[in-house]
């Protein structure tokens, strides 16, 4: 009689004779093949998508869950925030910047069987930049006039004016490409052509995705059979589920005071990353006494940003003068432009004709760091003899309407978290009620040139014009704070763009 005993993981079979074991005096204990290599994983979000068509709607959780995962672009934007080629494997710009020629990916297909080729990369340009389009970033595809499709495998953009940012854009969420049968349903039932295809939404408890076997891309095919992207806003829940090994991982850990408790964790390590997430107090341009710079000026250097810090985020975040994060490039550090200074602050205010100071309302949006800095804000504004007021503000919902669309407010506290948006100051209507025509002036020039020298060094000339002119309260970049199992490989740890990119993630054998 023989015996098979079976030693994973490479699983070969040896057979030993019973009596041979016997008389060498073996003692045999039975024996389990070694675990093999999850391929799950169950992953935390603070906040629930409001839909999942990156296209037709502005949160960043829409792409947290979809964008890389479901949907991919003609480019893409990588860990270190580069553009890299995708659906289109190839690109050509003319020399006066207005024509760009594309050549595609060929045998790709969306996740019901639809071929993507030029033709679908056409229907999604022109739903995106249609007269009825509802994509959050419409102003990305303003400049493209007319689109050609001279074969399948070839697109051509045809622009009005040059734009020296359009490659980098046409990598965001918001520029996916959709299916042109399919492209109505995706708020609920997401088609693309990535490496996960859309499963099931239980809403207010989880999103599930399977790999796509049959993933164009053999290089990045997924590692994992089975993503599961669960909601819970509280963070101490997050914290328990965690520990407990409910969840495998958390890429935004939502309480930074909470970080520590999981040092010495045998399973679990935390990471502390870089986001383009801007914490700023944006105030109504438009609106008295908040159309004086002085007076703007004065609130700015009332603030100490370290402080604010350490009291809003458990001293994790980089100070910031402008609207600018140090991964931006071109960055310059503004900080010192209006330094920290009580009696300059008050002095600035009296200039303006507010010796005794004033009252106003801050909106605060219902997420940790933003009431916790308004308190601390509030505070170092009444040693101006300035009286700010916190109005809690439900979020998306009745702080979009409030301040979006009504500009009913006078201040309101938000972390932007698109990369690179400058440009939001020169953009006519924004809720900052900001009008500088220098700026402007500024935001146009940038887009005249792909040269990234001469990007950089416009771009610095806009950061100095904000931090001097303040139209919102400059904070601080908040971090990522990732928390998730020792043995998963492959997340990102840094996020140039608000994302959860699965592709490249794995568990340790």
């Amino acid at each position: 009689m023989m015996i098979k005993l079976s030693f994973a993981p490479s699983r070969f079979i040896r057979r030993l004779s019973l009596g041979a074991a016997l008389s060498a005096g073996l003692v045999m204990t039975a024996m389990t093949p070694a675990e093999a290599a999850k391929t799950t994983l169950n992953l935390g979000m603070s906040v629930e998508p409001t839909g999942l068509d990156p296209t037709i709607a502005a949160p960043v959780a829409i792409g947290q869950v979809t964008w890389q995962n479901v949907f991919e672009g003609l480019v893409t934007i990588d860990q270190a925030g580069k553009v890299q080629p995708q659906l289109a494997k190839s690109w050509d710009i003319s020399a006066d910047g207005l024509t760009y020629t594309f050549k595609l990916q060929t045998g790709v297909k969306f996740h019901d069987g639809e071929a993507f080729d030029a033709a679908s990369a056409k229907f999604s340009l022109d739903r995106a930049r249609g007269a009825d389009s509802v994509n959050p970033q419409k102003r990305f595809f303003a400049s493209i006039a007319s689109i050609d499709t001279p074969d399948a495998e070839t697109l051509v953009l045809h622009l009005s004016a040059p734009t020296g940012s359009l490659i980098y854009w046409l990598g965001w969420p918001a520029s996916v490409m959709v299916a042109p049968k399919t492209a109505a349903d995706d708020k609920t039932t997401p088609i693309g052509t990535g490496p996960f295809k859309f499963a099931s939404w239980a809403k207010g408890d989880k999103v599930e995705l399977a790999r796509n076997t049959d993933y164009w891309n053999k290089d990045a095919a997924a590692k994992l059979d089975k993503v599961t992207f669960r909601f819970i806003a509280d963070p101490q829940a997050q914290a328990a589920a965690l520990k407990s090994g409910d969840l495998d991982a958390f890429p935004e850990f939502a309480a930074p005071e909470l970080m520590s408790s999981f040092d010495g964790d045998a399973r679990l390590v935390t990471r502390i990353g870089n986001t383009e997430l801007k914490v700023v107090a944006g105030m109504n341009n438009a609106k008295k006494p908040f159309d004086d710079k002085r007076v703007r000026q004065a609130l700015m250097m009332a603030i100490d940003r370290k402080t604010v810090i350490d009291g809003a985020w458990s001293g994790l975040g980089t100070p910031i003068g402008s609207h600018y994060t140090p991964n931006d490039p071109g960055y310059q550090d503004m900080t010192n432009v209006l330094p920290y200074d009580v009696e300059k602050a008050k002095a600035l205010l009296a200039e303006a004709g507010y010796p005794n100071g004033f009252t106003f309302t801050i909106k605060s949006p219902q997420m940790a760091y933003a009431p916790r800095s308004a308190q601390v804000m509030q505070a170092m504004f009444a040693e101006l003899g300035v009286t700010m007021n916190i109005e809690p503000t439900e979020f998306p919902a009745k702080w979009v309407q409030d301040i979006m669309k009504d500009r009913n407010f006078d201040m309101t506290i938000v972390a932007h978290a698109e990369p690179l948006d400058i440009d939001i100051y020169a953009r006519d209507p924004y809720y900052f009620n900001y009008k500088n025509p220098a700026f402007n002036a500024l935001m146009k020039k940038v887009q005249e040139t792909t040269d990234p020298a001469a990007q950089n060094a416009i771009y610095g000339e806009a950061q100095k014009i904000l931090a001097e002119d303040v139209p919102a309260l400059y904070l601080f970049v908040m971090p990522k704070l990732g928390v998730w199992d020792k043995k998963l490989k492959g997340l990102w740890e840094n996020e140039p763009i608000p994302s959860n990119v699965l592709s490249g993630v794995s568990w340790d054998e």
